[in-house]
């Protein structure tokens, strides 16, 4: 059986230097190699396998992996039992604070509603008191109106009797001498000592 061989570089590829041919025969004439003539390779690793699996029993490693298996073991019960008791204390907390959150919401639909009757307490309190006020200003504006009426009819009763005395003392001066002044003076002093 002859095999091509890829041209090497720098030579080429048709030349029939280049071609080299391999034949394999048959495997009669050749006798596999033996150690001291009775080993043979699978024997010799076959025997060291044994060896290597006898030192390690007689150092006792399968005890040693066992011993760290089981140290594995526990510390992976460790772990799971620690990750149970966190899982347990989440829990816990969990219901906590939905207890407190379920608390707080209750607590503020209270508060709520507190506010709602405060809020319609202040609304009925101010619309009384502005009410109350309105009243009291419309009193106190028709008092000062009345008030003011009163002291323009005083103004105008004083500024009216004032003209009727100029117009009667002009009217006096005008018709009455002194002798009937002396007399009306006379009568006028006389009426007020009978009072």
């Amino acid at each position: 059986m002859s095999e091509a061989h890829p041209a090497e570089p720098g030579q080429p590829a048709d030349h029939p230097e280049a071609v080299a041919s391999v034949e394999h025969g048959s495997d009669a004439g050749h006798a596999e190699p033996a150690a001291f003539g009775l080993i043979t390779a699978p024997m010799f690793i076959s025997i060291a396998m044994l060896v290597v699996i006898a030192i390690m029993v007689w150092k006792k490693v399968p005890a040693a992996i066992g011993r760290a298996l089981d140290s594995k073991i526990a510390l992976i019960r460790d772990q799971l039992a620690e990750a149970e008791s966190l899982r347990k204390e989440a829990e816990a907390l969990k219901a906590e604070y939905e207890a407190r959150s379920n608390s707080a919401e209750a607590e503020a639909a209270a508060l709520i509603q507190r506010a709602h009757g405060e809020a319609d307490e202040i609304v009925a309190k101010a619309k009384a008191d502005a009410e109350a006020l309105i009243e009291r200003r419309s009193r106190m504006a028709e008092d000062k109106i009345a008030a003011e009426e009163r002291a323009a009819v005083k103004q105008l009763r004083a500024a009216a009797a004032d003209a009727a005395a100029r117009a009667a003392g002009r009217l006096i001066a005008e018709r009455d001498d002194p002798a009937a002044d002396e007399r009306l003076v006379n009568r006028t002093i006389a009426e007020l000592g009978k009072r």
